[in-house]
């Protein structure tokens, strides 16, 4: 079972503890009530609101459903716990871009942690594979759909 495991950091186990408690409370109350309301229309058979509603308490569902198997298999992992002289997982890496001489930073997360938006990168990705076990100083290349990119390693910390 422990190739099931979903290694997370402590602050996302608790926003999915929290984003499961919002939606067993609030947000299957909200479904019920717009169902029952969907329902005083009348004629079930063509009422898209209640359609729509049902369609809703089902998406909900499935998501309650992830988010509890995610914190089922979920085991909390901390930099701490992670030398800095490779790159592993939570690392926080500085990488500079070959061809285009700019610098960029991620922070390696699990692929349920993946954030391009917060330069979060997944250790699953083709770039965080790519960076893995390697050192300052070394040079990585990821394909892309425009060719091949070559990142030079420049920091490595947490």
């Amino acid at each position: 079972m422990a190739g099931d495991a979903v290694y997370v950091t402590k602050e996302y186990l608790h926003q999915i503890q929290a984003e499961v408690q919002e939606l067993t409370t609030n947000g299957r109350r909200d479904i019920a009530q717009k169902i029952a309301e969907a329902r005083s229309h009348g004629d079930l058979s063509e009422n898209a609101d209640y359609d729509a509603a049902k369609h809703a308490q089902e998406l909900l569902e499935i998501r309650i459903s992830r988010l509890q198997t995610m914190l089922s298999k979920a085991q909390v992992i901390d930099a701490k716990d992670f030398p800095d002289d490779k790159v592993y997982i939570l690392s926080r890496v500085e990488l500079l871009n070959k061809k285009t001489n700019k610098k960029i930073q991620y922070l390696l997360v699990s692929p349920e942690e993946a954030d391009f938006e917060q330069n979060k990168l997944s250790v699953t990705s083709p770039l965080g594979k790519a960076l893995l076990g390697k050192v300052v100083g070394e040079t990585v290349e990821t394909k892309v759909p425009a060719g091949v990119i070559q990142y030079e390693i420049l920091t490595i910390g947490k």
